[in-house]
């Protein structure tokens, strides 16, 4: 009887341990992989590539005959995760610029660039060699937006899974500077529902 609990007892154990090894493996840019009813980077993917075709296709810039300046702005996080929506503007950004279609201001590195400027106006750098002053182009537009979400539990009943609703919502919006009219505005969504058990590791 003792050995019988001993080796059941080895086995639950072997099982246990079996099920708490970590194993890996790589995946894809473009494969979905969703754990949860979470935000996940296969959201954003599809979230950039929505909104940047919405963008280049749509008033004003399918009509332009140049190339039209903008400077993209952070997109405000209005949800209660933690999301890295600068991820969303970089890959804007850049799908953008491979369209060859706008010219966008390096928002970002604006510090810099003044650092720089200072210092070859320092006296260090020969004056041939110098950048110009007062050379910078302006931008005509800005890219602006605002990442919601609202998650929706389902109401308390008898039941042997719990089910999560979760909505997210990408607004962006394109400003003329110039005049402070907004020229095109879109938005896409990631809707998704989990299921899960009561019980469960």
């Amino acid at each position: 009887m003792k050995k019988a609990l001993f080796l059941w007892g080895g086995i639950l154990l072997l099982v246990f341990l079996a099920g708490c090894s970590v194993t890996t493996r790589e995946v894809a840019s473009d494969e979905k992989v969703i754990y949860d009813e979470g935000y996940h980077f296969s959201d954003k993917k599809a979230i950039v590539a929505d909104m940047s075709e919405s963008l280049l296709t749509k008033h004003p810039l399918v009509r332009s005959t140049q190339r039209p300046v903008l400077i993209v702005y952070g997109i405000a996080n209005r949800t209660s995760e933690h999301i890295s929506t600068s991820a969303i503007t970089d890959d804007i950004r850049q799908t953008l610029l491979e369209s060859g279609r706008v010219r966008l201001i390096n928002e970002t590195q604006r510090k810099n660039i003044a650092a720089e400027t200072s210092y070859q106006y320092g006296g260090s750098v020969a004056a041939e060699t110098r950048i110009l002053k007062a050379r910078q182009v302006g931008a005509r537009y800005m890219l602006t937006g605002t990442l919601r979400s609202i998650k929706k539990d389902q109401p308390r009943q008898f039941r042997l899974t719990k089910k999560t609703l979760m909505y997210y919502s990408l607004n962006l919006e394109l400003t003329d500077i110039q005049t402070g009219l907004i020229e095109w505005a879109d938005s896409t969504e990631v809707i998704r529902e989990a299921s899960k058990p009561f019980i469960g590791w």
